[in-house]
């Protein structure tokens, strides 16, 4: 077995990490530890504070968990916030990392008591992978194959009662029969601006930056409704305070500081911005296949798919048709383009009269 799957991770309270000039350091300094710490997803900790407290009660293992939801929402944290609720040693792995059944048989016998494993991405569990998982996390027993042919014999290992924490970008991709096993499945939500804030606020402590109210709300604003997004800004902010300031995050130096990196008002960045381009100037807003979108800015089908259209959706700009993809009048407008008659939607004159 590999010994980067059998030796588990340490809880993040188990290493003094220094902050100093490492960027990884900086990263998990910021991960809140507790759900008090934790900022957001109000009825999620809700939900995961009764769970947790009735199972320290019981003075058994939490039910397992499965998070969805986007990128850089929490999923990660939140499963290390349980761990350290329930007093356990976390274990971290994901599903790409567990081609083969021996694999995942190497971290289940080496969990203790209440311990909490961690799977990011399980959609992406192999189906045999996924066989060996089933019994594990329903009986909490593990069935192992010994020797091979007619002279193959199966024997079943007593494990000890643990949590599985599963996280997933694409909750659609999750067999049934694995998603059934979870005590709880919850989606992680987008967060507010006023949660960015509390949350940048809390980060410019951490890292040791000078930020006032409004250059909190100036990042956060700008951070597409997600913590990791809105901690990596904050960090070029700094960088831009410190070499061309004095050090101190205002408004005005948070603005000045993004578009430097190329971050606009709405958060969009270059790549953001270029398919709103090749959509409006080459286009004429559409309708327009994704192949050819994609191709007109030297990205993947699935990256524009998955990463950059999301976004683009929910903020009004860009429209999925059966056609193709369409410019919405806001996307002209967010470029200084004067929109054609096309863009607006047509209005029946007869769609409200009566017969």
């Amino acid at each position: 077995m590999r010994d980067e799957i059998l030796q588990p991770t340490a809880l993040p309270d188990e290493v003094e990490l220094p902050l100093a000039g490492n960027a990884a350091a900086d990263v998990a300094a910021l991960r809140p530890r507790t759900l008090e710490e934790f900022v957001g997803q109000g009825e999620l900790k809700d939900r995961l504070r009764i769970i947790l407290e009735a199972a320290r009660r019981r003075g058994q293992a939490a039910d397992h968990l499965l998070f969805a939801g986007p990128p850089g929402l929490g999923k990660t944290t939140l499963a290390g916030i349980v761990a350290t609720e329930m007093g356990v040693q976390l274990h971290l792995t994901s599903g790409p990392t567990l081609e083969r059944a021996g694999d995942l048989a190497a971290i289940l016998t080496k969990l203790g008591e209440g311990d909490v494993l961690f799977i990011d991405e399980i959609h992406r569990l192999s189906r045999t992978v996924e066989e060996v998982l089933y019994p594990a996390v329903e009986d909490f027993q593990l069935d192992i194959v010994l020797g091979k042919g007619p002279a193959a014999r199966s024997i079943r290992l007593d494990l000890p009662r643990f949590t599985l924490v599963g996280a997933t970008t694409r909750t659609g991709l999750i067999t049934g029969p694995l998603r059934d096993r979870f005590g709880l499945v919850a989606r992680l939500d987008y967060y507010e601006v006023a949660d960015l804030e509390a949350i940048v606020t809390r980060a410019a402590g951490i890292v040791g930056a000078e930020i006032d109210a409004a250059g909190a709300h100036e990042v956060a604003r700008r951070s597409r409704g997600t913590p990791r997004i809105a901690n990596r800004l904050l960090r070029r902010v700094r960088d831009y305070a410190e070499v061309e300031g004095d050090g101190r995050i205002n408004a005005a130096v948070a603005s000045e500081g993004l578009a430097v990196f190329g971050v606009d008002g709405l958060g969009l960045d270059k790549v953001d911005r270029a398919l709103l381009t090749a959509l409006c100037d080459r286009f004429g807003g559409g309708p327009v296949g994704l192949s050819t979108l994609a191709i007109s800015v030297s990205e993947p089908t699935e990256t524009v798919e998955d990463v950059y259209e999301p976004f683009l959706i929910q903020q009004g700009l860009l429209m999925r048709t059966p056609r193709g993809r369409v410019a919405t009048p806001a996307a002209w407008q967010h470029l200084g383009l004067v929109a054609p008659p096309s863009a607006y939607p047509r209005q029946d004159p007869n769609l409200f009269e009566l017969p």
